[in-house]
């Protein structure tokens, strides 16, 4: 037969000698070189979270010892769990607590949906140039530091030159009110500065989500007769969703951080018991009082609970059918 003439075709064998994984090496390689400049530029922020992140965690040994500044953190006695069973057991961890937990309840409940309503509002807006005003003046709050709102409030709500306080008081007539002073008026005043210093910024978000919707969507849906109703419901409210559980899994990791400047400025001798917030507690006890320890040990405590809260956060999402930060 012919095909009994034509040569056996031999395979070469296979290289044992040369690793599989050498191919995936050199493409890493290639791939290293070939975006190196998009690498260089991702070092300075690599290196200020190493830096000024990553290497100052190894400070937090001192919350499991009874630390001393001339002795070190390797010459200082190590104690164990000894801080954190003064925190729990303590008579200050309940009220702490429960002033964090409160403070968070209330930025939960009105300070983070205010900045989807105005963006939702902003976005009904058809006159460019009152929309980008309207936008230019809530956004300048978040510019301002902390001092200079806690002086603003104390501008308009104390009870000698309040300007709001005066004007109140001229209303309804009475004893004056020290909003300022008073522990039953400090945390409506906390959340009006948060609502009034950080609604603004946030809306910068939730319009960038908003101009990424296609507008025939709602063409579409005028010609399908949807109102205005009908239109937020079923395009504006799904095209943001995404938007809004990101930075809900995100504001969950900080509902233990109450801002220790802004409550600070705003903490007197009269409502100190409402104010004290572990932001302030560890101030009071670390740098006034010197247990750098005990105060390393609440600090800690409040960043576990933190990364619990995300964790668990980003679960609750993506059980319920959301795409989670991760």
């Amino acid at each position: 037969m012919a095909t009994d003439l034509v040569p056996e075709v031999v395979q070469p064998a296979a290289d044992s000698s040369r690793p599989a994984s050498a191919p995936r090496r050199r493409r890493r390689t290639h791939n290293l070189w070939r975006y190196r400049w998009l690498y260089l530029l991702l070092l300075p922020g690599l290196t200020y979270f190493v830096v000024f992140k990553y290497l100052p965690m190894y400070g937090l040994t001192i919350a499991f010892k009874d630390y001393v500044p001339f002795l070190g953190y390797s010459g200082s006695e190590w104690v164990g769990l000894k801080h954190f069973q003064e925190l729990f057991t303590g008579p200050d961890f309940g009220r702490l607590m429960f002033n964090t937990l409160l403070l968070a309840l209330l930025t939960i409940v009105f300070v983070f949906p205010a900045p989807i309503v105005v963006a939702l509002l902003l976005n009904e807006l058809r006159v460019n140039v009152l929309k980008r005003s309207v936008q230019s003046l809530v956004y300048i709050p978040h510019f301002l530091s902390w001092t200079i709102v806690a002086s603003l409030t104390y501008l308009l709500f104390s009870v000698d030159f309040g300007v709001i306080a005066n004007w109140i008081h001229g209303l309804v007539g009475g004893q004056k009110t020290d909003y300022v002073a008073q522990a039953d008026w400090f945390r409506p005043l906390i959340v009006l500065q948060l609502l009034w210093k950080q609604t603004g910024w946030g809306t910068i978000i939730y319009l960038a989500a908003l101009a990424g919707v296609d507008s025939q969507l709602y063409e579409a849906a005028r010609v399908d007769g949807a109102g205005r109703w009908r239109q937020f419901w079923h395009i504006t409210l799904p095209a943001i969703r995404p938007t809004i559980v990101v930075m809900a899994i995100l504001t969950s990791g900080h509902l233990m951080d109450s801002g220790f400047e802004q409550i600070w400025l705003m903490t007197t001798s009269l409502n100190r018991d409402v104010a004290d917030v572990f932001d302030t507690f560890v101030y009071y006890i670390g740098i006034t009082q010197g247990s750098f320890s005990y105060a390393t040990a609440v600090g800690l405590f409040k960043g576990v609970i933190g990364v619990v809260l995300i964790f668990g956060s980003n679960l609750l999402a993506k059980r319920m059918g959301q795409r989670g930060l991760f």
